[in-house]
């Protein structure tokens, strides 16, 4: 039937949902702390999940045509529900144990580089890693390193960072109009890498630093201009003949710093944005401005938030601070 419902209890709270619906979804309908963690999911780009595990909950009880529990932990993201089913998530200690587990093994090659770090305050893994890790790692052998390269005139990829999430791949095959990177080589050589080095150069492919959960994909016109925690964020809009032109513009002064698609409270982007928003219009008068962008108040941004929003005061010419801005950047450029 078309409006058949299945009950499923996470964490001891029901929730009725549609046949079909991963555990991770049946979450977050209900929201708050229950909701797993998801690193590699993205709801918007088709066959992703199941790669970083750290959506891992227990299923208590199958079903309630048959009850018994499933033998080992499975992943929310690719789980279905099924009717009368009872999932633990933060209640379990074997998850908590397993999700500490996961996230010492991602932690395994990416480097302790979040002072330098662009995406420092909006890092899934930093919250990971400060929720569930540990102080210290029991791997004792040599970090793999690679040099950070530019893979397009706006993109820059530090794979040392990267935790092979595919979301960017996946937005390379899915938005774009042919396969611009992927996974090469196995194991611990395993690296996202072009063609023998092409450049990423279509509309859209600007969407892989927005789905990047880590800072292995980076807007080289923002890198090390600014702390995010020192910006301002503001939606804004324009009539872009590309994409829908909705976006959040960060805001350091009067100076637009760096563009980015609106994302949800999941951090998923909700309308992929094309180049020519991202990094070609950086200039007020190329927006309309709406409202200040809606901030989690557990975030690190919301310390720099705009309390009231009136866009001519508060976006005034202030030389002092961009003198000291373009003084900030000469210091910053040899690092590029």
């Amino acid at each position: 039937m078309a409006d058949e419902k299945f009950k499923v209890t996470i964490d001891g709270i029901p929730v009725e949902v549609a046949p079909g619906t991963t555990i991770l979804n049946a979450a977050r309908q209900v929201g708050g702390d229950i909701v797993p963690p998801a690193m590699c999911y993205y709801s918007k780009l088709e066959g992703s999940g199941g790669k970083c595990r750290t959506c891992l909950v227990k299923v208590s009880k199958g079903s309630e045509k048959d009850p018994r529990p499933m033998p080992k932990l499975v992943a929310s993201c690719r789980t279905t529900v099924m009717d009368g089913m009872e999932v633990q998530n933060i209640t379990s200690p074997d998850v908590l144990e397993a999700r500490k587990g996961v996230v010492e093994m991602l932690l395994i090659n990416h480097p302790l580089d979040c002072p330098v770090c662009d995406q420092a305050g909006e890092c899934k893994l930093q919250d990971l890693s400060y929720e569930h890790g540990v102080s210290q790692t029991r791997y004792e052998f040599k970090r793999r390193t690679f040099e950070p390269i530019d893979i397009g005139d706006n993109i820059k990829l530090h794979m040392n960072r990267c935790i092979l999430c595919y979301r960017c791949v996946y937005v390379a095959d899915q938005l774009t109009s042919k396969r611009e990177h992927g996974i090469i080589n196995r194991g611990d050589h395993a690296e996202i890498s072009t063609f023998i080095e092409n450049a990423l150069d279509n509309d859209f492919i600007g969407n892989v630093i927005d789905v990047c959960p880590v800072g292995a994909l980076t807007d080289r016109t923002f890198r090390f201009k600014s702390r995010v925690w020192f910006t301002k964020p503001v939606n804004a809009h324009r009539n872009c003949p590309t994409c829908s032109g909705k976006v959040t513009l960060w805001y350091k002064g009067e100076e637009v710093l760096r563009v980015t698609a609106r994302k949800d409270e999941y951090n998923e982007v909700e309308a992929f944005i094309c180049d020519t928003c991202r990094f070609e219009t950086k200039k007020t008068a190329d927006w309309v401005l709406e409202e200040p962008t809606s901030i989690s108040k557990q975030s690190v941004i919301d310390a720099n938030h705009y309390d009231v929003f009136n866009p001519p005061p508060v976006i005034k010419k202030n030389l002092q601070l961009q003198e000291a801005n373009e003084e900030q950047l000469e210091r910053t450029e040899r690092l590029k």
